[in-house]
């Protein structure tokens, strides 16, 4: 488990804005597909630049999020070709079991600059589909039922003040504004259960997309402890779809970055990368020195949607790769060379997917204590 003290800092990116949830993620998608479909086009517009052309750093990138956890287009995905609930938080949140939470619990949320008390269920039924479309399968908002409720009792994110922000720094929470009677289903069918690892509630991260692979919470946050439950897995049901392609001139990334190299800008070298394989770590080159940050430093100075990405430098006609030291191969993009063979989907579990037949052996029968405050 995680102590306060070990959770990670993050800014996390797999929250859809409140407001037109459906057209924003139909956009998005569009936009997806239209990358991916005009990766070639690029290509073709890179080889007949001008020779004088000023030099562009292209990035190649895959899924929209932190990657650890539950991928939500994953999980819809999961959900499209028949597995439950159980079996989508069995596949990402690995070992793991369902509990039950108290039904008195409370979850304090601090809105705006007030902490409020809010009843666990009717906390959840306020999140499920500022953080989902409503449209979605019932599996799939199942498994965000479960994800959200237990993230609320395990993040910790006001220590003993608040439990959960209402924003992106924790969870989206819109209260009634943002039920639907999908939605509300979905917690009703789902009615205390939260995710266990060996007895106790595990926090259960999520994002928006993984581009076809996970990443071991070790590797997404930087300080983190290992989780067994948080480990790197194969999305079958995630691949060229979550792909996106971006070319920042030379000059802007040089601003973007400045102050981690010296002299003139000269590219991006990727040192290290986790099992997804997402960038641990990335060197900023310069003429005269170069600095190490991480992946995510490295994105977020960038302004990418996740850490998953392959960087080229064009000059004129001339598309080259950065050096990449992490002994990994490109998955993607241009000079790849032929497609990896797309993961095989997770085996049936079966009875129900890491719950044992009794519903919750070896579980937290109350989760006082551990993110939620007991009603009394």
């Amino acid at each position: 488990m995680f102590l306060r003290e070990q959770m990670p800092a993050i800014e996390p990116t797999y929250h859809r804005k409140s407001g037109s949830q459906e057209r924003r993620r139909g956009a998005r998608r569009a936009l997806l597909r239209a990358a991916a479909a005009s990766a070639a086009a690029a290509l073709a517009a890179c080889l007949a630049a001008p020779a004088g052309a000023a030099p562009m750093l292209v990035i190649e990138g895959t899924g929209n999020g932190h990657g650890v956890g539950m991928s939500q287009e994953g999980a819809l995905g999961y959900a499209r070709h028949g597995l439950s609930y159980q079996q989508i938080l069995a596949h990402y949140y690995s070992g793991t079991a369902l509990g039950t939470a108290s039904p008195k619990t409370v979850v304090k949320v601090l809105v705006g600059a007030k902490v409020k008390r809010i009843a666990l269920e009717r906390y959840v039924r306020g999140v499920v589909s500022a953080e989902m479309p409503a449209s979605w399968p019932a599996a799939a908002l199942e498994a965000q039922a479960v994800a959200s409720r237990t993230y609320a009792l395990t993040s910790h994110a006001g220590g003993s003040r608040f439990d959960v922000y209402a924003d992106t720094r924790s969870q989206v929470y819109r209260g009634a504004a943002a039920e639907t009677p999908a939605t509300n289903a979905a917690v009703a069918a789902t009615a205390g259960q939260i995710v266990t690892y060996a007895g106790r509630p595990a926090i259960t991260y999520f994002f928006a997309s993984s581009g076809g692979m996970t990443e071991s919470v070790q590797d997404g946050f930087p300080g983190a402890e290992p989780a067994p439950w948080l480990t790197g897995v194969a999305d079958a049901y995630e691949g060229s779809s979550a792909r996106w392609h971006l070319e920042i001139p030379f000059a802007t990334a040089a601003g973007r970055l400045r102050g981690l190299y010296r002299g003139r800008f000269h590219g991006v070298e990727v040192i290290k990368r986790g099992v997804s394989p997402r960038i641990l770590k990335a060197r900023v080159l310069g003429t005269s020195a170069a600095d190490v940050l991480s992946g995510p430093a490295l994105a977020a100075r960038l302004g990418l949607d996740s850490t998953w990405e392959y960087f080229y430098v064009r000059n004129g006609s001339a598309l080259a790769p950065e050096p990449d030291h992490s002994g990994r191969p490109r998955l993607f993009g241009p000079l790849t060379g032929n497609p990896p063979t797309p993961p095989a989907p997770p085996p049936s579990h079966g009875n129900s997917g890491g719950v044992s037949p009794t519903g919750a052996s070896g579980a937290a029968s109350s989760v006082s204590g551990a993110g939620g405050v007991s009603a009394g």
